[in-house]
Parts: C-alpha cells; structure tokens; sequence
C-alpha cells in the first residue's frame, strides 16, 4: 500500500471516530439541557403562579349621612381603592340618596372628576329597592359604566325545581339586560333571604339558565346565605364561578340579631382566609366590599374600617404570598 493510500485511510478513520464522538456528545448535550429545563432549580424556566389581586372598596351606605365628597374622603383615607355607591335607600335609621345626589348634582362626568382626585374608582352602583335602572343608566354611561348591583325582586320559590322560577326572573330582566348594555355596564344580582336565590339550588339554576352571562351575574352577600350553614360559603363561590360580579366581605356578627360591627371582617366570628382562597382560586377579579348593615357615626366606623382592610390583607398574604 503507498504512502498517500495509507495516509488517506487514516485521515478517513479519525474523521469517522470524531463524527461519532461528536454525534455522542452532541446527544449528551440534549439530554443535559432538557434535564436543566425540568429541573426546579431552573426558576426561570418554571412558570409561576400569578398571584391574586385582592381588591378592596366599600359602601357609602355605610356613610349614609355624609355627602359623596366627604364620603370620597374617608374611603381615600382608610386606604380603600374603590366605592360602591348607593342610593337611594333606606332601613331603620340609614337613608342614603348618594346616587341621586349625583345624578341631579354632579352627573357621571363630575362623578369621574371626583373620584380622580381622590385616586378612587366606582366598585359598583348600588340600585335596591325602588330604584329603577331607567332612571340612572344615562348617568352611569357617562361615567363610563361598571357593575351595576341589583336585588332579584322576586320571592322565594316554593317550587321543587326552580327552573322556571329562574327562567320566568330572567325573561323579566330582559329591559334592564338592554339597558346594561347601553351603558357598558353589568347586572349583578345579590341574593337574600327572602328572594329567588337564597339557596345552592337557586344558585346552580341562575348559573346553568343565565342567558347573557356578559351582561348578567351575581353579587354574593355571605351574611345572607350563612343562616343555612349546610353548605359552606367556599362552595357557592366554587360555583359561581365567572358568573361572580360583585362580593361582600359581610358575615353574621355575634351581637343581637347577628348586627353590629362584629358583621366586619377580623371583627367577628369569621375566618375569611378560606374565602379568600376560593375566590383565588376561582380568578376572582372584581371587587370586595367591606361591609356591613348599621345605623353608624363616621368618626366611629372609620377606624373599624381600617382594621378591616389590615385583616383582609393580613389574610390575602396567606393565600396569595407576594
């Protein structure tokens, strides 16, 4: 064999043992980089959860004797990023005209130029009683929409399928359904004790026959669901699901006829943490309200107000840690 067939064979040779030892550490490298990727210490290749935005307001009616200003004013103070304001209402020694009063007085524009200053946003209009929608959406467009909460306005069924209670409350929703959608706005509907839904039944009815789940959905009130105590709070949250629009950090307090200022949350009996972690869980993204039913003095609540909001958010920190 000559000198240069010798030469080429082993040049052959060496080029095929390199191609194979770079095909076996090329096929290391994969394994070793797929390896970094499943491996929890890469954090950065890990997803991580998306920690919950607990957003909290409160109620003028809690305010009911002070003007919307002064209102905007201690809300700003206590810490709270949001108002849910009322009006008109009235029970026992509470009466508040604040959605009125802005209407004839400020409009939903001024209400806007309000709220700016004081670096507050409207967590919802409330319109109970007889309060008709008709009579305020224009105002509420102007201001540029949001959660309207409304009562069902309709008697607890006797029925032992609630289905066509619940169709027959949704064909009668249908003018104010229109109305939410001229001002950009949704229909949230609070359950109570004495209306249509004020059990899991009426609850799992609305959520399954809701014809317009955009434009409609439910404000949960816990205070009146938790006389039943068959069913814990975190299940009807469980269910309510996307269709939850509004909630009110409320509970049954321990003073007489279950009122006073033990209805705050931290103030009475209730742990809110698991309902803050059903709510979590659940991608809740509107607001809270911290609230309670009470003839009250603003320099008295206001403090209590505070607690509460440092309680809520003591709570938020064990469910959704930063």
């Amino acid at each position: 064999m000559s000198k240069e067939s010798q030469s080429l064979m082993n040049s052959t040779s060496d080029y095929n043992v390199s191609r194979r030892a770079f095909i076996r550490a090329s096929a290391g490298a994969v394994v070793a980089a797929s390896a970094c990727r499943l491996s929890p210490a890469f954090a950065a290749d890990t997803p991580r959860k998306k920690s919950w935005d607990m957003k909290l307001a409160t109620s003028s009616v809690i305010f009911d004797k002070l003007k919307i200003e002064q209102v905007c004013e201690r809300v700003k103070r206590i810490g709270l990023k949001a108002l849910d304001i009322w009006g008109p209402f009235s029970y026992y020694k509470t009466r508040c005209d604040h959605l009125e009063d802005i209407r004839t007085r400020l409009g939903g524009k001024g209400l806007g130029e309000l709220l700016a200053r004081h670096k507050l946003k409207v967590a919802a209009f409330t319109l109970y009683q007889k309060a008709e929608l008709s009579q305020y959406w224009q105002m509420i467009r102007d201001y540029g929409g949001g959660v309207i909460v409304r009562s069902d306005k309709a008697k607890a069924s006797n029925a032992k399928d609630i289905s066509r209670d619940m169709r027959n409350f949704f064909e009668g929703l249908k003018p104010e359904i229109e109305l939410a959608e001229k001002c950009n706005s949704v229909l949230a509907i609070e359950n109570h004790g004495g209306g249509l839904l004020n059990s899991f039944d009426s609850f799992k009815a609305f959520v399954e026959l809701n014809p317009n789940p955009k434009r409609v959905g439910i404000a949960l009130a816990p205070w009146h669901l938790q006389g039943y105590k068959k069913i814990p709070m975190v299940e009807f949250i469980k269910l309510t699901g996307p269709q939850l629009q509004f909630f009110y950090a409320w509970q049954r307090g321990t003073q007489k006829n279950c009122f006073g200022v033990t209805q705050l949350p931290g103030l009475g009996p209730v742990d809110f943490t698991p309902w803050l972690q059903a709510l979590a869980d659940a991608e809740y993204s509107q607001y809270l309200s911290v609230f309670l039913h009470e003839h009250t003095v603003p320099d008295e609540i206001e403090p209590k107000l505070a607690q509460s909001r440092k309680y809520m958010q003591e709570c938020r920190k064990k469910v959704s840690p930063e």
